[in-house]
């Protein structure tokens, strides 16, 4: 009987289907595999049909599971959708769109897009955090936003990447320093181990460059510290020392003193993504905000070392 299939029981098969195992799909879900399995049992009893192959390594899906799994997440997304726009009335939040990204990123193509989409549906408000990597993805996972677009701080098997951008790695400093005038292009060799300041391990671009310290043996020793690109170039235009940021949160119209240099040999880059929970459906508002977003990058005029590369989700 079909009154004895619950959502409980499709949530549950969607995360182990595409997880293709029970201890994470139990950790996504956020309860216990004891409890995960049980679930899938009732469900594998109510509708017939034995759903996965268990193995030591690997929960596949039978072939009558694979038919099915493209119409339970439809009926999921279809049932999220509902309930949202049902939840948002009720509260009194109807038309809000929630969004959390970084500095860089509202600067350089979301605060336009915002403007444009406003053309087409003023009814519709808009909250905007300005939050660095580790909070974007924070408020994401707890629901206080709709979506981040951000760089990934720390991967979760809750949230779901869409990579929006390629942004590249590159010194800012004075321009009337030796760094700015060596010649083209710019190797991390080339860079003197004195005068450099580090971002904090806290912030993205600081947690980022101290995953990726192979490529500079310096980026593992102790530096004076900042916590954001203004203090930074503050300090930068004041003085004789330099750092390494992405092209993206560099601010040249705002700091005309400072110049930004690729590093090559090698390239270092991060992905600035589009960042949503998986298995939660956005809102309609929420998919046409994203449909100019995605209109307007294309078009955006982004800093040398950045570049659109729209991808598939991950």
């Amino acid at each position: 009987m079909t009154d004895r299939v619950t959502l409980k029981h499709l949530r549950s098969f969607a995360a182990v289907a595409e997880t293709g195992s029970f201890t994470l799909a139990a950790a996504r879900l956020c309860v216990t595999q004891s409890a995960l399995t049980a679930v899938i049992q009732q469900f594998e009893e109510a509708v017939g049909q034995r759903m996965f192959d268990r193995s030591t390594r690997r929960v596949s899906l039978t072939r009558q599971a694979e038919q099915f799994l493209p119409e339970a997440l439809r009926v999921l997304h279809s049932f999220d959708n509902a309930v949202g726009d049902l939840m948002a009335l009720s509260s009194g939040r109807s038309g809000q769109i929630r969004i959390a990204a970084a500095a860089s990123v509202i600067r350089h193509f979301l605060a336009r897009s915002l403007e444009e989409f406003r053309l087409g549906y003023p009814d519709i408000s808009i909250t905007l955090r300005d939050a660095a990597a580790r909070e974007v993805e924070r408020l994401v996972i707890e629901g206080e936003v709709d979506f981040g677009i951000e760089s990934s701080y720390q991967p979760s098997e809750s949230l779901q990447y869409v990579p929006l951008v390629n942004d590249r790695y590159g010194v800012v400093c004075r321009r009337d320093l030796p760094v700015a005038a060596l010649q083209a292009p710019l190797r991390w060799a080339d860079l003197p181990a004195a005068g450099y300041v580090s971002f904090s391990a806290d912030t993205g671009i600081g947690h980022f460059l101290r995953r990726h310290a192979a490529h500079w043996p310096v980026l593992r020793q102790a530096h004076d510290e900042v916590s954001s690109t203004t203090s930074l170039f503050t300090l930068l235009g004041a003085g004789s020392r330099y750092s390494v940021v992405p092209a993206m949160a560099f601010r040249e119209t705002e700091f005309p003193e400072l110049v930004f240099r690729e590093l090559v040999d090698p390239p270092l880059s991060r992905e600035i993504c589009l960042i949503t929970r998986r298995l939660r459906s956005l809102s309609s508002n929420a998919e046409r905000l994203l449909k100019v977003v995605v209109s307007n990058l294309h078009q955006a005029r982004l800093p040398a070392g950045a570049e659109v590369v729209v991808g598939p989700a991950r």
